[in-house]
């Protein structure tokens, strides 16, 4: 009888320890889920998993910090720096020293868990895999795509490189006969070397340049004063402008027929106003193959009809409040209520400035996770805050415009 009692007693407490294990999974992942609705309304804008944004990647945070260090930090990071927290003056140090907003008051320490409970599932998710997309052919006949200056130097075809070659071959070959005909020659003549006409002339002049002397370059002062030429005691002396700046002036004046002939007579050349048109036209391709260049010219208006505006509304509080305040005061972010703007306060530089972001301040870009439509939505909406006058707002930041 004793027996049959214990093992009952074992069999009950068996099931009841698997009826809270069953159990247990479902609030786990109920958490999660809460969790991951929580990050995406106040955490997403500064935080990723994988990568560091504004702050630091999240994954696998629990394994490196305690459930109640964070609980802490999430609800009043600046109170744990401000309290010497090593590990939260590192966060802070590292990040610049962009203060995390501070969700204590906003946020329940069940909703800080439930955020906790999503981060670890994310975390324990397997990666994932990104299929490698295999290269388009290209078509018969068709030139590649890739720029010229993506080729390396070592991956020249072998007849530049003999180019290259024969090129100095040439020129060591024509100074070598060069040295070699002075040798021979200087010899031959003897004191007439160096007579005054021989000199000066262009051939000896080239001779006592081996020798050191520079006159072909500089030069020969003549040591002649102009007639009339005193002024308070000063002589002017009549010397030749040096060979080699003559030598300039001529060929600018080469230079200066040829560019008439190619660009104005002959007009095998473009001029500034025609490349101007070319360069807009390559411009405009480029344009249409990339829709996400950022210098891609846009002109959007603002919305003002009250379904988009809410709209933003929704938007700015799920992504932009975070670091610009609910109410547009400014926070990390710049006082977006005043009509002073780090990056032009047209509504197309609001929309560029919100879709490629700032990374450099801390601005994450919002493409890809908003569509164009949501991007011109916030973009409005954020126009709209000018002159609401909320409290406690942030100093002015940029120019006035």
């Amino acid at each position: 009888m004793n027996g049959i009692t214990q093992f009952v007693r074992k069999s009950g407490l068996a099931l009841v320890a698997g009826l809270l294990l069953l159990a247990g999974s479902p609030t786990q992942a109920q958490d999660a889920v809460a969790g991951k609705k929580i990050f995406e309304g106040n955490c997403a804008a500064c935080h990723s998993l994988e990568a560091d944004v504004v702050g630091p990647a999240l994954k696998d945070v629990h394994k490196r910090r305690g459930n109640e260090w964070l609980v802490q930090f999430i609800k009043n990071s600046q109170a744990m720096v401000a309290a010497g927290d090593k590990d939260a003056v590192a966060i802070f140090e590292k990040f610049n020293k962009i203060p995390m907003t501070a969700f204590e008051g906003s946020l329940s320490d069940a909703d800080i868990n439930n955020i906790i409970a999503y981060i670890t599932e994310a975390s324990e998710a397997p990666s994932a895999v990104v299929a490698e997309v295999p290269a388009a052919p290209v078509a018969p006949g068709a030139q590649p795509t890739a720029a010229a200056s993506d080729v390396a130097f070592m991956d020249l075809p072998p007849l530049v490189f003999f180019i290259i070659a024969l090129t100095a071959l040439v020129l060591v070959l024509v100074l070598a006969l060069i040295y070699m005909l002075a040798r021979l020659l200087v010899p031959m003549m003897g004191d007439s070397l160096y007579d005054e006409d021989f000199r000066e002339s262009w051939a000896g002049r080239l001779i006592f340049l081996f020798r050191g002397d520079l006159a072909l370059m500089t030069g020969k002062a003549k040591d002649v004063v102009h007639s009339n030429h005193d002024f308070d005691g000063i002589q002017e002396y009549d010397n030749d402008l040096p060979p080699w700046w003559k030598t300039m002036f001529y060929v600018t004046i080469v230079f200066a027929v040829g560019y008439m002939l190619h660009f104005h007579v002959l007009k095998t050349g473009a001029l500034q106003a025609q490349e101007y048109e070319m360069e807009m036209e390559q411009a405009a391709l480029f344009a249409a193959l990339h829709a996400d260049d950022p210098n891609a010219v846009t002109n959007y208006t603002v919305l003002t009809d009250q379904a988009a505006l809410e709209a933003g509304k929704t938007i700015y509080g799920q992504n932009c409040a975070a670091c610009h305040g609910p109410e547009g005061q400014g926070t990390v972010g710049p006082n977006l209520t005043d009509e002073y703007w780090l990056h032009g306060g047209d509504v197309n530089d609001v929309f560029k400035t919100v879709k490629y972001g700032v990374p450099s301040k801390g601005m994450v870009p919002w493409q890809g996770k908003l569509t164009k439509d949501q991007l011109l939505e916030v973009s409005s909406y954020i126009l709209s805050l000018q002159g609401s006058n909320p409290a406690n707002p942030k100093e002015p930041q940029g120019e006035k415009q």
